[in-house]
């Protein structure tokens, strides 16, 4: 029972929700029922081509991925749809075959519409996704027009499994994420527990400890605001403060995350007593209770602070792991569904818009790629369109973009190495080849959402033990492969940075702009006496900011650029960081009477709005040239007994950092 849970525990803090697990599985589950479906209609009825096969594979990966609807209606009629434009794509290719450079202008053609219907959010991205990669098959497998409807009857089964897998076998169910999610919080938070206990017994913090539980709070920010985005809420987007189990969850998440930051920034500076920490972590309340009897008798202020804030800490422990145990009765299904609404943003497809830039991007670097790659192989060109078109999926700058293609050539040449290796030992045996095939397609799938770098590698090997069955495998098609993906990347990668090149500096410069915004929005409400659920639902778009900012500023991480400066980055981020929890701790402030400012104290906003312009001017110089050294002084240690005002002292005090 012990291992079992500690399986638990370990697959909670590295998939919060499952939701990476999920992904996996359905793309997998998808790919076997519908080929074993094919297979045996094949065998039984009918014979089938070689295109009714890759395109129900295609289709299920598309199928599992690229459909982000939340109703099961909403998903049918997006693969409706993208099975439409598949079979379009199918029927064109097809159709021009023996025109190849008609073909050729096709295919650029269908990348840049596929590109540019991401314009039309998630279901065009989908839509665009099954006619791009329609038509990447049928470069491959060059069905005649007679193949056609066969083609369009594998695509219904595709379809129709795809819906299955997804409304009943492995559905998603909101309550049931958010309750998991819930408890990957109380284990991260039990993972920060157990690192301040090693502290408080060393008595010693160095830099690579403050760098940890940095890192740490990030993964708690993650899972929180992960837990915060399941709750049920209304059509603008906001909880509906009526719902009293919803706005408990939602107090507990946010009070969670804040004591726990709250006692990492005391931890930081002035570790608490071992046996302190260790009460905490273990749930002890007869221990935290002699802790907190002496609190008021003890002449050391930094004790008084840290008992307290641990004491608070272990509170909101004991409420939190209650209502998990309550939601794990009916996993949560008690409180009420989002209420979607539909609001039609206008579509802008001028160069403005950063989509319709990258379209271009996109369909200049195919056709780049596909020039070389003609020059390469006339047989498998389309092994560096597919790479030139997928770097540039979810990249917001050209270090992204970059940082991505190099992903994709080391996963693929990693993933044939392997992928060589193991074909060679199952050497064409049909078990083991599905075996090891649907391993590798789950393992890419579930690390799709954190490596892009390991979801090709994976993908590599499938690809390497497929051919091994097929007996085409040979040193020099996965060579070719390999040429032809190193292609793609470095066309993706120059185009990014000479057409249209969003760089890094400036899609950084977005992202702190954004986040000043949403700074000013919260103070701008608290000056106008919003009521303190309001101030709490900013402080989360904060959250969520800073969230954007730490993804905008990891390409000045990676080790190929020559701006690195990774302790620049740290460093300016841990201040952002600490402004966010401030603000965080202002708001919570703000809901509780006793603690709230007074009303005499609204000046201290006024001067807070007032250094924004200062600090927004600096803009993301920090990033690069770093901040004077120095540390936060004792007597601001964080402490809700103090109300809100110390929220507010404390975003001026970063506030001036930032601008200094």
């Amino acid at each position: 029972m012990a291992s079992r849970i500690s399986l638990i525990d370990w697959l909670h803090s590295i998939d919060p929700a499952l939701s990476r697990a999920r992904m996996g599985g359905r793309v997998t589950l998808g790919i076997g029922l519908s080929v074993a479906a094919l297979v045996a209609i094949h065998r039984l009825l009918l014979p089938l081509p070689p295109m009714a096969f890759g395109l129900a594979i295609i289709l299920s990966i598309e199928g599992g991925v690229a459909v982000r609807d939340r109703t099961p209606r909403g998903q049918m009629v997006t693969r409706l749809l993208g099975g439409l434009a598949s079979l379009g794509s199918i029927a064109l290719a097809s159709s021009l075959e023996d025109h190849r450079y008609l073909s050729d202008l096709a295919f650029l053609a269908i990348v840049f519409l596929a590109s540019l219907a991401r314009v039309y959010g998630p279901r065009g991205f989908a839509i665009g996704m099954f006619a791009f990669t329609s038509y990447f098959l049928s470069a491959y497998l060059r069905p005649g027009l007679d193949d056609l409807p066969l083609a369009a009857f594998a695509l219904v089964v595709a379809v129709l499994v795809g819906h299955v897998v997804r409304t009943q076998l492995l559905p998603d169910d909101r309550g049931r994420d958010l309750l998991q999610a819930m408890i990957a919080m109380q284990g991260r938070v039990n993972d920060i527990l157990v690192r301040l206990a090693l502290l408080a017994r060393a008595q010693v913090t160095l830099d690579e400890d403050r760098a940890e539980l940095i890192a740490l709070q990030e993964r708690l920010k993650e899972v929180s605001l992960m837990a915060e985005a399941l709750l049920p809420r209304s059509s603008d987007g906001t909880l509906d403060e009526s719902d009293q189990n919803v706005m408990d969850i939602a107090m507990a998440i946010f009070d969670l995350h804040l004591a726990t930051e709250s006692a990492v920034v005391l931890s930081v500076y002035n570790s608490a007593p071992f046996g302190l920490v260790h009460a905490v972590l273990e749930g002890k309340d007869e221990a935290v209770a002699e802790w907190t009897s002496i609190v008021d008798d003890t002449p050391d202020r930094h004790l008084r602070e840290n008992i307290s804030v641990f004491a608070l800490l272990h509170r909101i422990r004991v409420r939190f792991a209650a209502l998990i145990e309550e939601g794990s009765r009916d996993q949560f299904r008690s409180l009420s569904p989002t209420r979607e609404g539909r609001q039609r943003q206008p579509r802008d497809f001028s160069l403005n818009n950063p989509l319709v830039r990258a379209a271009l991007q996109i369909t200049i670097a195919s056709g780049i790629a596909m020039v070389f790659g003609l020059m390469l192989s006339r047989e498998r060109w389309f092994w560096a369109v597919l790479t030139a078109f997928l770097v540039f999926t979810n990249t917001k700058s050209r270090g992204d973009t970059a940082v991505r293609a190099l992903q994709r050539s080391t996963g693929t040449l990693a993933g044939i190495g392997v992928g060589l290796f193991l074909a060679s030992m199952l050497q064409g045996d049909l078990t083991g080849s599905i075996i090891v095939a649907g391993i590798g397609i789950f393992l890419a799938f579930y690390a799709l959402q954190a490596s892009y770098a390991v979801m090709t590698f994976f993908l590599s090997i499938v690809i390497c033990v497929i051919y091994g069955l097929i007996g085409v495998l040979t040193h020099q098609l996965l060579l070719l492969r390999v040429e032809e993906t190193l292609i793609g990347a470095v066309a993706g990668t120059a185009v990014a940075f000479v057409v249209f090149p969003s760089r890094t500096r400036e899609t950084l410069e977005l992202a702190l702009a954004r986040w000043y915004d949403v700074l000013g929005d919260l103070l701008n409400a608290a000056r106008n006496g919003a009521p303190g659920a309001e101030l709490i639902e900013r402080s989360r778009r904060l959250d969520m900011a800073y969230a954007d900012l730490s993804q905008a500023a990891r390409p000045l991480g990676a080790a190929w650029s020559i701006v690195t400066k990774p302790g620049h980055v740290r460093q300016t981020l841990a201040v952002f960081l600490a402004c966010t929890y401030w603000a965080r701790m202002f708001a919570r402030g703000q809901t509780l009477p006793e603690l709230a400012m007074p009303e005499r104290d609204r000046a201290v906003i006024d001067d807070l709005i007032a250094k924004l312009p200062a600090a927004r001017e600096v803009r993301a110089k920090p990033f690069y040239e770093g901040f004077k050294a120095r540390r936060e002084v004792l007597d601001h240690l964080p402490s809700l007994s103090r109300g809100a005002k110390q929220g507010l002292d404390m975003i001026g005090i970063t506030l001036l950092r930032l601008s200094s």
